[in-house]
């Protein structure tokens, strides 16, 4: 009703009637905005300048506490639930305070609407990030210790809760709330684990993977269980109603599979990739996500089911699930679901928990979380996951959120638990939350994760006979003409086959879940619209031609290029690759200068540089300045120039290229540059044993020819390399070289410093040469990083210390 009827004395009394959300009344009165304080009339009173200030409010006290709790490693969810509870009941919401003016009780049915809303969106942006064929198709891995975990923890925290229901003294809401607040305990809902692995920045990496399927294959527990106990709190009364509710969800998703998903496939391909998702495809999902929540309202289910599973059979990354998600994260991520968790705590009433209750449900959280976590550390012995990975793990599954929020609302709003049970669930998952996050970040860090093969992988070790496995990374169509032409010369026989390993390289939105997708292994060219399809199709062509000599498997690798790093060493070790060949982070114009840059490409090379389990090229494209075109296609010689000083590195490249000479159409030029009085008598030795292995190796080949040159300094040595011009297609180089004095002078002069000195002079735009580029590092052992970090900062402190002298 509206309260104009009433004196502001009975409007006050009615606040306090509808203080406990039983009964809602109307606070507005014939206009939902005031006309202004010149008025004399109250804002407060009115519909839009009251949300707008409580939003405000939220956002602002929201912000502060998350920049607080940053430096100790905390959640955002922490701070916008704290946020919610500083402006509830327990503190500034009080009556005492500006609760009744600011956070009035007939308000908040409008803000609990809005996070509602925030909510819907949110679920069904974690469906479309999710990887539906995990849930279905799980690793050994996923199923053993998402078995083992949900069902050892439910039946232990149920156990538990039992016996604090006997054997405990506690009054009789607390006792009766006690199975309500274990039973979720048990659960690892995705939302949960993908909001924290994106926070933590470890979804990538080798643990937040495995704790992702864990999750994908748990989150059909979740849902089954979120289904249940919705329909038992609604229908207890009636089994016939509940049985029919069941079935409703069941025909219900069964058209989804049937007619809902097919449209949308059917709709994925008239999009193209690359660019700006139409408005009509826009308005179509949000206007099915309400949709969704409505039809699930109407069968009695929980609103937030239909937009999850929507999520579901959207696909994720390009062309349609990240433009929707990016559409989604600004007014959604990071404005309307907050609103619902900080109406959750709004809802908490801190100051009517008393000690002992308090003490009784951190106990059985307290115990649960263990159980989890013992019983994930015991599945992971059998499935060859370290103590300390499993550890980590169950850490990771133990992470509350939004799904335990849910479902305490729902126990709130049915009465099943009171305002104390209520606050005492809240504060359990901001603690549990609170503990793990920074516990997690000590325990774990990505970046010590180790992609570790059994056997050496170089192409200097490789047999004659041996295949020749390249992982080749694509991030654009312009990188694919330069490497298909490396790729021929690598020279592919019957004797020795080439085993092509590619992998797409797609950007996500921010908040977007990595996915790895293997592609269909075939022969034969694949229709499709989709970036990957045509960058895979071109390779396949160049498969075609090379009969029986050569093989691909393509993949793509949906992530962000600051972690995509991971997927690449990865495949690389599971594929067994010998080299990694990346694409150079700068892009060549027509004229020869630079088009433009990707830092975050540059950042990928230089990671992979230092975790690849196997050696790594880096593939400098000047392509453009021949036009693109096929090389093998148009001329009949292909010209080689190695660049030999010392090293591994550059004994790795000089393999490389005597491979490749074995091609009948490769003209290899070997120039080997000799340091005037800095070349030690054992590297000496090292280098000329190398190059006789290869001599000897390739001695009836006639297109291969050697030559010497003596420099004897920095400005000797790059004129020489400018003087190989335009004479060669591509020329290959080793990424490091023993310290000289030669090559520390030419250091404060590289650019980009994972090419190494004599790669970044060759790469420059001022070196006036059409040839690509490839810089080749070695496969790096352990001792060889540690050796290398040791004697570098030698050289570097020494030439410090002699210039300020």
């Amino acid at each position: 009703m509206a309260t104009s009827s009433f004196p502001s004395s009975l409007s006050s009394v009615l606040d306090e009637v509808s203080n406990g959300n039983r009964y809602i009344t109307c606070q507005y009165r014939d206009n939902a905005a005031t006309f202004g304080m010149w008025m004399h009339e109250n804002p407060f009173n009115y519909t839009v300048p009251l949300i707008y200030l409580q939003l405000s409010a939220i956002s602002l006290v929201s912000s502060l506490i998350d920049a607080f709790l940053q430096p100790l490693g905390q959640s955002v969810l922490v701070a916008q639930i704290v946020g919610g509870i500083l402006l509830g009941p327990s503190l500034l919401g009080s009556p005492a305070i500006m609760g009744s003016s600011l956070f009035p009780a007939r308000s908040k049915m409008l803000l609990q609407t809005l996070g509602s809303l925030g909510i819907m969106f949110f679920l069904f942006a974690i469906g479309v990030r999710a990887d539906t064929k995990l849930m279905l198709r799980p690793g050994r891995q996923a199923v053993v210790i998402g078995i083992s975990s949900t069902f050892i923890t439910a039946i232990f925290s149920l156990l538990v809760a039992n016996a604090f229901v006997k054997y405990v003294s506690m009054d009789d809401s607390l006792a009766a709330a006690l199975p309500f607040i274990a039973a979720p305990q048990c659960l690892s809902a995705f939302s949960n684990i993908s909001c924290l692995l994106i926070e933590l920045n470890i979804v990538s990496s080798n643990l937040g993977r495995i704790a992702t399927s864990i999750a994908l294959f748990n989150e059909i527990l979740s849902i089954s269980l979120l289904i249940i106990v919705y329909t038992v709190l609604q229908s207890a009364a009636d089994p016939q109603k509940a049985g029919m509710a069941i079935v409703s969800v069941v025909v219900f998703v069964v058209g989804l599979v049937c007619v809902v998903r097919p449209f949308i496939r059917k709709s994925v391909t008239r999009l193209q990739t690359g660019k700006p998702l139409a408005e009509q495809y826009t308005f179509l999902c949000f206007a099915s996500i309400l949709t969704m929540g409505f039809i699930t309202e109407l069968l009695g289910q929980h609103f937030t089911l239909g937009p999850l599973l929507l999520g579901f059979l959207v696909p994720d990354g390009q062309p349609l699930g990240a433009p929707i998600i990016s559409k989604l994260d600004i007014p959604i991520g990071k404005f309307l679901y907050p609103i619902y968790l900080t109406t959750s705590g709004l809802k908490t009433n801190i100051l009517k928990i008393d000690f002992w209750s308090l003490f009784v449900v951190a106990s059985l959280v307290f115990t649960s979380s263990l159980i989890r976590v013992v019983a994930v550390v015991l599945a992971g012995r059998f499935v060859n996951i370290s103590f300390h990975d499993s550890l980590v793990i169950g850490l990771i599954l133990n992470a509350k959120g939004v799904f335990e929020l849910l479902i305490y609302n729902l126990c709130r709003d049915e009465e099943k638990i009171t305002d104390k049970g209520f606050a005492l669930c809240v504060i359990s998952v901001v603690a549990v939350t609170a503990v793990i996050t920074p516990l997690i970040r000590c325990l774990y860090d990505p970046s010590n994760d180790r992609c570790v093969p059994i056997n050496r992988r170089m192409i200097q070790n490789s047999k004659d006979d041996s295949e020749l496995r390249i992982l080749v990374c694509i991030e654009s169509q312009d990188n694919v003409t330069s490497i298909i032409d490396l790729l021929e010369a690598s020279n592919a026989t019957e004797v020795s086959p080439i085993a092509v390993v590619a992998l797409v390289l797609e950007e996500l939105g921010d908040r977007a879940t990595r996915m790895l997708v293997a592609h269909q292994s075939t022969r034969e060219v694949q229709p499709g619209k989709s970036k990957s399809g045509h960058l895979i199709n071109a390779l396949h062509q160049y498969v075609l031609r090379q009969e029986a000599c050569t093989t691909i498997q393509s993949f793509s690798a949906m992530a962000h290029l600051e972690s995509v790093h991971e997927d690449v060493c990865r495949l690389a070790l599971d594929q067994n690759a010998t080299i990694i060949i990346l694409p150079f982070h700068k892009r060549w114009e027509i004229d020869g200068s630079v088009g433009g840059t990707n830092k975050a490409a540059q950042n990928m090379n230089v990671k992979v540089l230092d975790k690849a389990p196997c050696s790594v090229g880096i593939l400098v494209d000047r392509g453009i300045l021949n036009g693109w075109l096929s090389i093998f296609s148009n001329q009949s010689t292909y010209r080689v120039a190695v660049i030999f000083i010392s090293g591994p590195d550059d004994a790795e490249s000089l393999w490389y290229a005597a491979r490749m000479a074995g091609r009948k159409n490769v003209m290899l030029t070997i120039f080997r540059f000799l340091l005037y009085g800095h070349d030690s008598a054992r590297e000496r030795k090292q280098d000329n044993t190398t190059i006789d292995q290869v001599c000897e190796a390739n001695k009836e080949n006639s297109n291969i020819t050697y030559q010497e040159q003596v420099v004897k300094d920095g400005v000797g040595l790059a004129a020489s390399l400018r003087t190989l011009n335009n004479m060669f297609d591509l020329v290959i180089v080793g990424k490091n070289h023993p310290a000289s004095e030669i090559l520390t002078r030419l250091m404060p002069w590289s650019e980009c410093p994972e090419l190494g000195i004599v790669g970044d002079i060759l790469s420059s735009p001022d070196m006036a040469i059409t040839a690509s580029v490839l810089v080749v590092q070695q496969q790096r052992l352990l001792e060889d990083k540690v050796r290398d970090r040791m004697m570098r900062p030698v050289v570097i402190d020494l030439d410090l210390d002699f210039e300020e002298d």
